[in-house]
């Protein structure tokens, strides 16, 4: 079986379906208005913590309103941020008919012939505007072939799925974590499209290995105020246009507490990984991710006389100062971001990430 490579983190998965009470929407204009906002805003206090995108329901099934699609670096902040949601006054009038728990990791399948499969150990989310999500079990006769004869229609799978290159596949495991198998996510901009993959692949032989697949939720990507809006009642959405936002382009994305001289940290931001590092007191943030093998460069080795970090993986060595490739296998450098300090508070300017030419 597949191993991961030393040191590599999963991430945890969480797609919670959330449903409004229908009396809410009897609540006066103003109380509307100020519970989306305490929502939405308790949602961007996790900017940082989590990876949170926001979907719409309203109109596409009648049993649930919106989808939080969340990602995490462990369970504890998905708890964190559930808690915090139901303490505030929009969340004491939602229910969550579906919450779906997986993890990420290394497929056991093997796809030599297709070399823009990906091994996806960290979700990046694409700008499509449309998520199909249900969760998958396979039956018992399925673990019971040979692995070559599974990796055989696995192929066939793969091979229906490229004739389709518009849709994007996201794979999590469920193994013991919740009652599927498997939760798939798949991105793309044309529901027909989608529709047509479904019905071409109920026609591979290992289709007729499938137990569920349902529910099944068409999810419409949209800006977290808009989806708030899509629940009826006063709008959120031109109130939060209102606010004052900041001139400079910094975003929060951590505390420098959690950021003591010598330590690194994973955090998200605009849907990105990011690595900050504390260098004897100078904080540098770049993109985490390797540009080699996608390796994690916040669990890598820091060198502070040079300013670089060397990846866990194979090795390459980057400035975090410019993010610039200064050895090993590396072709490409990693985006870069200034950094800015208020009090205790890690800003990052996001508009201003910049790639240094290739050296």
């Amino acid at each position: 079986m597949t191993t991961l490579p030393p040191k590599e983190k999963r991430q945890v998965v969480r797609y919670g379906f959330y449903r409004l009470d229908p009396a809410w929407r009897r609540l006066t204009a103003e109380r509307q208005a100020s519970a989306k906002i305490e929502f939405g805003e308790t949602l961007e206090r996790y900017h940082g913590r989590l990876l949170l995108r926001p979907y719409g329901l309203v109109g596409i099934r009648g049993d649930c309103d919106f989808l939080l699609w969340q990602v995490a670096e462990d369970l504890d902040a998905l708890v964190e941020l559930q808690t915090a949601l139901n303490r505030t006054d929009l969340g004491a009038y939602l229910t969550i008919p579906y919450s779906y728990l997986a993890m990420t990791r290394r497929s056991i399948y093997e796809f030599p012939a297709d070399p823009g499969h990906e091994q996806r150990l960290v979700i990046q989310p694409s700008a499509a505007k449309y998520l199909f999500v249900y969760p998958f079990i396979k039956t018992r006769a399925w673990y019971s072939l040979a692995k070559p004869e599974r990796q055989r229609m696995m192929d066939e799978h793969v091979r229906v799925g490229r004739k389709y290159p518009q849709i994007r596949l996201n794979t999590t495991y469920s193994y013991g974590l919740d009652d599927q198998e498997f939760i798939v996510a798949f991105e793309g901009d044309s529901p027909g499209e989608f529709l047509d993959l479904v019905m071409e692949l109920r026609d591979s032989e290992a289709s007729s290995y499938t137990l569920r697949d349902t529910p099944t939720f068409t999810c419409v990507q949209m800006s977290l105020w808009d989806m708030l809006d899509t629940l009826g009642g006063a709008g959120a959405a031109e109130s939060v246009a209102r606010r004052p936002a900041r001139e400079d382009g910094f975003t929060p994305v951590a505390s420098l507490s959690e950021l003591p001289p010598g330590s690194a940290k994973r955090v998200y931001a605009a849907n990105e990984a990011v690595a900050l590092f504390n260098v004897d007191g100078t904080v540098y943030a770049i993109a985490n991710r390797c540009s080699h093998a996608r390796a994690s460069l916040s669990e890598g080795t820091v060198d502070a006389s040079r300013c670089t970090v060397t990846c866990p993986w194979h090795e390459g060595v980057f400035s975090l100062e410019t993010g610039r490739v200064l050895s090993g296998p590396p072709a490409l450098p990693v985006f870069a971001y200034r950094v800015k300090l208020e009090g205790d508070t890690i800003l990052i300017a996001l508009a201003e990430a910049h790639q240094p030419a290739i050296s």
